[in-house]
């Protein structure tokens, strides 16, 4: 594949050139993997403050008289609790209960602000719009934004440099709209890291001005530039699903762990094929696993007990933080409890790992 030709530079990409990013093709789009390394870059987010470019994400607005009718039939979570400036974590569904995405839904005053993954966006979008009763416009403006997550214990103060908006009185997932660098533009109090921290989404009109504010505010304060490697780490130790190796459209939400982001009281697409596998109880489940040594499973290795091969790792890394290898797999669900022991096979060989309570990361700063 051409990155010239068929890549999909962000508004950003110079910007990670000139700073010596590795680049790698990701979801059709031209992005850093790491600049100074994967480890020391996790270890920046975790113990001070990271910047990410995430303009590869997708953003749909979904608006009209019943979009929000709309939106409770065909996502998992409740979307009439949301409130303006509200957000939830949610998934969409198939018939049969399999994901189709896990994505973001913003409440704004007039509309509604979805935030779906990379590589689902054409799907999701024609999914959605399959499913669209007349009356509801749902728009895609992916391609029109770029987007900049600042995320760590300290993100707060690298953002109070950009905003005079009140951050102290912000909590975990919620967003507004304000001038941030000098730009109106829509932010909120989110990320995939586990760590404290906000992103923002920026027309591409102001995407440059908007990088040269928030590199200024955050050197005083070490603020580094963050790959795709570190992101993965990051969110893993959380134990937050990666879709396409965590979660897909054969894994249900019952499965996966994400029964806290389904209103089992509602009705949408494929509810009553959930609805009846949370009562049955499913025949296995995501789960955490712990490793000794300096090993590094991989997503599709083997997952294996005294039955022989019962399940595969669908994530899994050496931790930085935790200075242990960890990984996610599904296992049948007798084999799902804490403490429960099976072995991950790499190279031939078996190592015997334990089911442990997530997330693997448990001092983040999010709040």
């Amino acid at each position: 594949m051409s990155v010239d030709t068929e890549l999909i530079n962000t508004p950003f990409t110079s910007y990670h050139i000139a700073a010596g990013a590795k680049m790698v093709p990701f979801a059709g789009y031209n992005m850093p993997v790491q600049y100074k390394g994967i480890t020391s870059e996790h270890l920046a987010v975790r113990r001070n403050v990271g910047l990410f470019d995430l303009s590869h994400m997708g953003e749909f607005e979904v608006s009209g008289l019943g979009a929000l009718e709309f939106l409770q039939s065909v996502t998992t979570n409740n979307v009439a609790a949301l409130t303006p400036g509200k957000i939830q974590y949610s998934c969409m569904t198939d018939a049969e209960g399999g994901i189709v995405d896990d994505l973001l839904v913003y409440r704004l005053a007039d509309r509604f602000f979805l935030v779906v993954n990379a590589s689902n966006i054409a799907k999701d979008f024609a999914w959605l719009d399959s499913h669209k009763p007349k009356g509801v416009a749902l728009v895609d403006r992916s391609r029109e934004l770029g987007l900049l997550a600042i995320q760590g214990p300290n993100a707060q103060k690298v953002m109070a440099q950009l905003t005079d908006y009140d951050l102290d009185s912000m909590p975990y997932y919620t967003c507004a709209n304000a001038r941030v660098g000098g730009e109106e533009l829509l932010f909120s109090r989110t990320g995939y890291t586990g760590e404290d921290g906000f992103e923002m989404y920026i027309p591409n009109a102001a995407c440059a001005r908007l990088w040269e504010k928030v590199i200024a505010a955050g050197t005083k304060h070490g603020i580094e530039l963050i790959g795709l490697g570190a992101r993965d780490s990051l969110r893993l130790e959380m134990k937050m699903a990666l879709y396409g190796n965590d979660i897909d459209q054969t894994t249900t939400p019952v499965e996966a762990g994400l029964s806290w982001i389904v209103d089992f009281s509602k009705d949408f697409v494929g509810s009553p094929v959930v609805k009846k596998q949370k009562e049955a109880g499913p025949t296995r489940r995501l789960v955490c696993l712990e490793l000794e040594g300096k090993v590094f499973p991989r997503h599709g290795y083997d997952i294996a007990d005294e039955r022989g091969v019962i399940g595969k790792v669908t994530s899994g890394t050496f931790s930085p933080s935790l200075q242990k290898p960890i990984a996610l797999g599904y296992v049948p669900t007798d084999k799902s409890k804490i403490g429960a022991t099976v072995d991950i096979i790499i190279r031939d060989t078996r190592h015997r790992a334990v089911v442990v309570k997530p997330p693997f990361y448990k001092q983040a700063s999010h709040r």
